[in-house]
């Protein structure tokens, strides 16, 4: 064995991608107790309010979940045919108290001394089961809506502390369910990749914007390294112009940014990673097959999930490279430089603009 060999396993970067993406992935086991405990929440919600349905949403609705599973969304939609309740109108209190009554009482059998929070909550009732469904996660969780329909307009009304906002929840799980199917699963598996990332960079944003991001460009069948660069770009693109706004057309403000960030450093975070991803998919693309595994591990920052390649086999491979440029036998592509400005290209592939 000569000096630049390098003596490991080598694969491609899709395969590396598709192999984290299965370690990530939510589990059948809790998955299945999961939706055991949400059906108990909903048939409680509509014994407690005749004529009402039930929806879910979040990542187990849409197909995105990650392992440690540790919440459930759904709600209720609740009749109001003496329009009763709404903007200037009754707040949602007595129904969230309701709500809240109505699932402590009818769980306790089942799952015994739940919690059910509702005080000082902006939007949605807390359940909190006391048991876990992945081991070694503190608690399990339900968050619970408590809507009325809309009845001069599209979607529903949500609680906002004491009062109501417009939003369309159940039309958000249709659209993401609809990406999932029309991609063959390419925007479930695109979303659950980068809700990972996020996880790992102190999540720059919420689950939701990411997944509204993707309604707009991942849109057709993709490989997961083709699926991130495509994402990372256009919503760096579209964050550096303003926030995402609701791909249903019926809340009436953007989607919020994280509260720990701003949007100027949420689109220097996307630029970064975008940089570290171009970088990796080049090194490939030059026949550095470890150094580009090492880039997309420094992506994610999570060794259970992609771990570095062995390192000494890594510097040889680097080595290697490093002695092809000094003879001009390999491309000149450096390390990703840091990045200062937010200003880009808008130069998109495969999307197509939900704020339009």
């Amino acid at each position: 064995m000569t000096l630049l060999e390098t003596p490991t396993q080598k694969d491609d970067l899709e395969s590396v991608l598709d192999q984290a993406r299965r370690r990530i992935e939510v589990r059948d086991e809790e998955l299945l107790e999961a939706r055991k405990r949400r059906d108990a929440v909903a048939a409680s919600l509509r014994a407690e309010f005749a004529g009402s349905r039930t929806y879910v949403n979040g990542s187990i609705a849409h197909g995105d979940a990650l392992t440690p599973l540790t919440d459930v969304d759904l709600g209720v939609v609740v009749p109001d045919p003496d329009h009763i309740y709404g903007p200037y109108k009754t707040g949602p209190s007595v129904l969230q108290e309701r709500a809240a009554a109505a699932t402590r009482r009818d769980l306790k059998e089942a799952y015994g001394d739940i919690a059910v929070e509702l005080k000082g909550r902006k939007r949605s009732i807390l359940v909190r089961f006391r048991d876990p469904v992945t081991p070694g996660q503190p608690d399990f969780t339900a968050d619970v809506i408590v809507a009325i329909d809309n009845p001069a307009g599209a979607g529903l009304f949500i609680p906002r502390f004491n009062g109501w906002d417009r939003s369309d929840p159940e039309t958000h799980t249709r659209l993401v369910r609809a990406a999932v199917k029309g991609t063959n699963t390419s925007y479930a598996r695109v979303v659950r990749l980068v809700k990972h990332w996020n996880r790992t960079h102190d999540k720059p944003l919420c689950s939701w914007n990411i997944k509204a991001l993707a309604l707009g460009c991942i849109t057709s069948p993709v490989e997961l390294i083709e699926g991130l660069r495509i994402w990372f770009e256009y919503a760096a693109d579209e964050l550096n112009l303003g926030e995402t706004e609701d791909p249903a057309g019926v809340a009436p403000h953007p989607i919020k940014i994280s509260e720990k960030w701003n949007r100027t450093e949420v689109v220097r975070e996307l630029r970064r990673a975008l940089q570290i991803l171009k970088f990796a998919i080049q090194l490939e693309s030059d026949g550095y097959e470890l150094l580009a595994q090492d880039e997309l591990a420094k992506l994610f920052k999570d060794e259970s999930m992609l771990p570095h390649p062995p390192q000494a086999a890594v510097r040889l491979e680097q080595a290697r490279r490093t002695m092809a440029e000094r003879h001009g036998q390999s491309k000149q592509f450096g390390a990703p430089a840091l990045i200062t400005s937010t200003a880009s290209p808008r130069d998109r592939v495969n999307a197509q603009s939900w704020s339009a």
